[in-house]
């Protein structure tokens, strides 16, 4: 089927022809069969590189030139960006395209000028809850990567928020995109949607298991000589063949650790791919004073980087950039990199395929997971095949390893909505969104859940009942006989996108310090005990100090279980987070920080970003409950944000700022906008360099924060 032969505007078309694109691929062409361009819910489950992003953008450009507007769906920020860059180009087609990450509180309605607009599931979620206008304007909505309705963490969200789409507007046009979902045809029949399941690929994809000099290949064997690379590490010489034959790997790792080390050996061996726009690279890295940057600019100096969630995200975009660009080599990483970035290799190495579980120890990864790996293999257009390589220790595992994920489907997608947990936070935004104003209205509501084609709603009043009792003991809800109403708080409470729970513990703690003071960490703690942060583990040696430090500042918390409690290992667990960030806001250099708590700049910077926004929360219902603490939980909000102590706060604001340059400043004794812009751009150059300087001074006087004018 031919571009120019679809039921497309010209300039659409032309705009595809002229990027290469002129001929559909076989699922492609299926879709269009089926009713893409007609409206019809389609749920594509093909392959990686199969061109599942192509059916997005035709139905959204269809839409968009019927007077409509489309909203894509991600998991990931990191892919909101790539999307965002991506769906920027059809600039010339007069598409305006925009981005909805972040400030879940906010309904961004500025946002609705736009045709398309690209948003986490998490922040669509929020816009609905915050009656943002423009939701009720879309006439299509892209899911991208609908297998993740598996997944305990974001499932539950990404459930609710199209079975709540589809309540404020039925007909709205859904195209769900993966490339392994075991069920397809039970998500398609939840959607009303036409199923298009494929395996076809434009590059072919070998999956096979090395054992000894041979990898092994459903059929067929091929030789592997370990000793013609002069590598005894399978890994290494894997790497090697693959590079002398102008390809590039990515090696999944169980840990980051492992991805690190793995990174560093491999680079050892590739010094003869070092160039000068690597060690520009490097450089860049080397900027952040830490041991993670100092080894990685070390890998990436010879074509060769490892990626994990630890990572720094500007450090994480110039590894993922190096390997689009063909100048890193190679990626040792973690398997978050296999959901969603694109970011292909002519051969994929899998060097482990179990991982630890802190209940169960190592086990094997899920078959869905094999494959979200294996399909990152092939580059279009400039392999002439995609490899995957499992490793095998022995002919029994190599056996267990080719039936078990390489012969084998992926596992069906069950709904993880049925819990509490789960159901906490979006009962309350059905009650405040008018959905749920009757025990009868929730459980229809409910009835549009995935959850519903699984089992029977029934399964869910028990569970229902409890978080209904739970919103009411808590003040969030009302129940008179059959109606259901939200309070004030309630309604507060959804509008931040806080778990009922969190908010419940943040009430308690501080009407439980109405009488006294909150010290920082009395706050940073009482933010760590909602279950929206992600707590720090303890490591072995954390237990030498984090109780003492516990013991040592006892009166600092809301609430402290006995050493014996059952609940006291996972309260150490909330100190630890805490401690990191009052070393935070405390101004510890990143270094010292990664090296006492045993974490990276991106766990500290993502942990940062949560807390901020629960203390923002925090700072909300304090003065919802007439809390005399409001004040300080605001402050709080703004340091975390730039990881300052309260003195630097006039200085961060200003463009260029951050808390290493403020510092510098207050100590060169220029405290204020003010006193900068006196100063001049000569004497605050010598503190923070000259471009830096003068970039700071024209932002200051263009604000009007130093009562100037131009």
């Amino acid at each position: 089927m031919k571009i120019q032969d679809l039921p497309l505007p010209d300039d659409v078309t032309r705009y595809y022809t002229r990027t290469g694109i002129t001929e559909l691929y076989p699922p492609q062409a299926d879709a269009i069969e089926r009713g893409l361009l007609d409206g019809k819910n389609i749920l594509a489950a093909i392959p990686t590189a199969s061109g599942k992003t192509l059916l997005a953008e035709l139905a959204m450009l269809d839409t968009i030139r019927s007077g409509g507007k489309a909203l894509y769906i991600v998991p990931l920020r990191a892919l909101a960006s790539e999307k965002y860059e991506r769906f920027k180009e059809f600039k010339n087609l007069g598409i305006r395209v925009g981005i909805s990450t972040g400030d879940l509180d906010s309904r961004d309605e500025y946002l609705g000028d736009n045709d398309i607009i690209v948003a986490t599931s998490e922040k669509a979620d929020s816009l609905l809850r915050n009656e943002t206008q423009w939701m009720h304007d879309l006439t299509a909505v892209v899911i991208d990567e609908i297998h993740l309705l598996d997944s305990p963490d974001r499932g539950p969200t990404l459930e609710v928020t199209i079975a709540r789409m589809r309540r404020i507007n039925p007909y709205i046009h859904i195209i769900a995109l993966s490339a392994t979902v075991g069920n397809a045809h039970a998500i398609a029949d939840w959607l009303d949607a036409e199923c298009i399941s494929s395996e076809w690929r434009p590059v072919d994809l070998q999956e096979g298991v090395l054992l000894g000099g041979t990898i092994h290949f459903l059929g067929r064997e091929t030789e592997f000589s370990l000793a013609r690379s002069k590598r005894s590490d399978p890994v290494e010489a894997l790497v090697l063949d693959t590079l002398e034959s102008g390809g590039q790997c990515l090696i999944f790792n169980s840990s980051r650790r492992n991805a690190a080390s793995t990174a560093e050996r491999v680079s050892r061996t590739l010094t003869s791919y070092k160039t000068p726009h690597l060690a520009e690279l490097a450089d860049t890295v080397r900027e952040t004073d830490t041991d993670a940057a100092r080894k990685l600019a070390g890998c990436i100096e010879c074509g060769a980087a490892f990626h994990h969630a630890g990572l720094l995200p500007e450090h994480r975009m110039i590894v993922e950039n190096g390997f689009r660009n063909n100048d890193i080599k190679v990626i040792a990483c973690t398997p978050t990199l296999a959901f969603g970035l694109n970011l292909p290799a002519r051969r994929v190495i899998i060097k482990s395929y179990r991982r630890y579980n802190p209940n169960y120890g190592m086990e094997p990864i899920p078959i869905l997971e094999y494959k979200q790996m294996a399909g990152r293999a092939g580059r279009p257009h400039l392999d002439p095949s995609g490899e995957c390589v499992l490793i095998a220790k022995s002919y029994p595992e190599l056996q267990s390893l080719l039936e078990h994920y390489i012969s084998s489907d992926p596992e069906p997608i069950y709904s993880k909505l049925g819990t509490e947990s789960a159901l906490r936070s979006h009962i309350l935004s059905a009650i405040t969104g008018r959905f749920g104003a009757s025990h009868d209205e929730l459980m229809d509501f409910l009835g549009l859940t995935f959850f519903a084609t699984q089992q029977e709603t029934s399964h869910l009043r028990g569970v229902v009942e409890n978080v209904l009792d739970f919103l009411r003991e808590n003040g969030m809800i009302t129940i008179s006989g059959e109606s259901i109403s939200p309070t004030a708080l309630g309604k507060l409470v959804s509008r931040l996108y806080l778990d009922p729970y969190g908010a419940a513990v943040i009430v308690d703690g501080l009407r439980s310090r109405e009488d006294g003071s909150v010290s920082d960490l009395t706050l940073l703690h009482l933010i760590c005990k909602t279950p929206d942060l992600r707590k720090l583990y303890l490591r072995k040696k954390d237990y030498e100090w984090i109780p003492d430090f516990a013991y040592k500042m006892h009166d600092e918390f809301t609430e402290v279980p006995n050493e014996f409690d059952p609940g006291y290992e996972w309260f150490l667990g909330e100190v630890k987070t805490a401690a990191m960030l009052l070393d935070w806001v405390g101004e510890s250099p990143d270094r010292d920080i990664e090296t006492r708590f045993g974490i990276g700049g991106g766990d500290i910077r993502g942990i940062a970003d949560t807390a901020q926004w629960i203390a923002y929360a925090t700072a909300q219902i304090s003065a919802h409950i007439k809390s005399r603490h409001a004040k300080s939980a605001r402050e709080l909000t703004e340091r975390l944000k730039y990881g300052i102590k309260s003195e630097l706060l006039p200085l961060v604001t200003i463009r260029g700022i951050g808390r290493a340059r403020a510092r510098k400043l207050r100590e060169a004794g220029y405290a204020t906008p003010e006193s900068i812009v006196a100063a001049g751009a000569r004497r605050i150059g010598k503190v923070v360099g000259q471009k830096v300087a003068e970039n700071a001074i024209e932002d200051v006087k263009s604000s009007g924060r130093a009562g100037l004018s131009e």
